[in-house]
């Protein structure tokens, strides 16, 4: 299978390094000096699931890809409307896209500009990063990546795609009957840790033993949760429960890519998550508190990333 990847960096050269590994005909869209480094010397993985070096085809011209079976898109979710017009490129007429993007707005994204007809709906699980140029450090969360039909049911094609991503070390696949559930089952914990981790600048194990801080979190699930309902995903209580035991057990020291970002002073994710959240209750007439303290506390700084303050 051909496989067209925008954006390399810890979610994009991850997988799609597994999938070059296990013998797919993978191209990186990338730039600059992690460009630079996969056309010389190839991609590294650094991985609890094993090592790995590996020759890839890298370029920073989507033309040079041209039509694949299958593209991922695997930008920030900020970068996305930039990454529409290289998608464009290595369009076919059975070319299938999906988005690995935090949040659950990125495929009515792709959808606009591709047409739904190629667009399935997509998230991954991982906590990796680009370490040095050509290397990617993969440092906690079993790596899984789920898609499927946006409107729902399993079809032959996820099934198909699914049938071929299978088999990469350290890459698990989930072909998913309900996109949208576990789109949203991810936002339950993604969006409250990010927030929560960003205004408080420490690691996720301290903020949430403080108990004053959990109960800040815990109002943040339950916020994703009533939102989620109100738009019509099927999510239940013990969803959101899930969402806190799981946070439980990530690592004591590990931050989100948010987070990071905002120490670095790097433009955020933030209006994908708490942002996105706000509005879509707004939307729905479902109060956020929570996480509109946390969208108001954060977005001076991602103002001052963007050069808007």
């Amino acid at each position: 299978m051909k496989i067209g990847i925008i954006g390399a960096g810890g979610v994009g050269g991850y997988f799609g390094g597994r999938w070059a590994e296990a013998g797919h005909e993978v191209h990186f869209l990338a730039r600059g000096p992690h460009l630079d480094a996969m056309r010389r010397t190839g991609l590294r993985i650094e991985s609890p699931a094993g090592d790995a070096e590996i020759p890839v085809t890298a370029t920073g011209t989507p033309e040079d890809i041209g039509p694949a079976d299958l593209v991922v898109v695997c930008t920030k979710t900020w970068q996305l409307p930039a990454a529409l017009e290289a998608t464009t490129a290595m369009m076919g007429p059975g070319t299938v896209v999906f988005g690995l993007q935090n949040g659950v707005e990125a495929a009515s994204e792709l959808a606009a500009t591709v047409g739904a007809d190629h667009v399935l709906g997509g998230t991954c699980r991982i906590i990796s990063y680009v370490a040095e140029p050509g290397v990617i450090r993969h440092v906690g969360i079993d790596p899984t990546v789920t898609f499927g039909e946006v409107t729902g049911g399993l079809t032959e094609r996820v099934q198909r795609i699914a049938d071929d991503l299978r088999g990469a070390v350290g890459a698990a696949i989930v072909a998913s009957a309900d996109i949208q559930v576990d789109l949203w089952k991810k936002f339950l914990f993604f969006a409250p840790v990010s927030a929560l981790g960003s205004v408080t600048q420490v690691p996720i194990g301290a903020f949430r033993s403080v108990p004053e801080v959990r109960s800040i979190l815990e109002e943040a699930i339950a916020e994703v949760l009533a939102v989620g309902r109100a738009q019509g995903v099927a999510l239940t209580s013990e969803d959101a429960d899930r969402a806190g035991a799981f946070i439980d057990t990530l690592p004591a020291d590990g931050t989100s890519s948010m987070q990071r970002d905002f120490a670095e002073g790097r433009r955020t994710e933030l209006e994908a998550l708490s942002g996105a959240l706000v509005r879509l209750g707004a939307d729905v007439g479902v109060p956020t508190p929570a996480h509109s303290f946390l969208y108001g506390a954060l977005l001076p700084l991602e103002l001052k990333a963007r050069g808007e303050l």
